[in-house]
């Protein structure tokens, strides 16, 4: 697994779904996995197991936050409202969902444009490939890639996880 730590990931200010500011430190000194999320994809499952991430791991120092995307072949068409209501009625989705930002291209949202400096698994950094991408972060800015058709209960990310837990 290729990493790298990025200075000041933490620190990038992004919008909440209630058009707030946060930023992952907001966490503390939590791991988070940040994932590019959308309701109508082939990926959309990953959800339940993004879920199952946040109650095994919540307690133990984990936070899974979802940025619905709708750059992908427009699967994440819905408001703000929509999208929320989705995430909670059809998976019971209990961590935080922000606002909906674009992944790719000039219009990248600021931490979008940090995370993709990080490689996979085979060093290969840049562009969000799909829907579903997810970056660990660990409280100390150490960045952890994985790409959309990994799912969240991969050993690879199950290890990741684990290793960055606090304490």
């Amino acid at each position: 697994m290729t990493n790298a730590t990025l200075t000041d990931v933490r620190r990038i200010p992004f919008e909440t779904a209630d058009g707030g500011s946060a930023t992952l430190a907001d966490f503390g000194d939590r791991a988070v996995l940040v994932v590019n999320v959308a309701s109508k994809c082939g990926l959309t499952p990953q959800y339940e197991q993004l879920e199952e991430l946040q109650k095994a791991y919540g307690d133990r120092g984990l936070t899974v936050v979802g940025f619905p995307c709708n750059q992908f072949m427009g699967q994440e068409p819905g408001s703000m409202e929509e999208i929320l209501d989705y995430c909670a009625v059809t998976w019971g989705v209990t961590f935080p969902i922000m606002a909906k930002i674009k992944v790719n291209g000039s219009h990248a949202a600021p931490l979008y444009k940090a995370l993709k400096r990080t490689g996979n698994a085979e060093g290969a950094q840049g562009p969000i490939q799909w829907n579903f991408e997810k970056f660990l972060v660990t409280a100390s800015g150490t960045v952890h890639r994985f790409r959309p058709r990994t799912v969240p209960n991969d050993p690879e990310i199950i290890s990741a996880i684990e290793d960055a837990l606090p304490g």
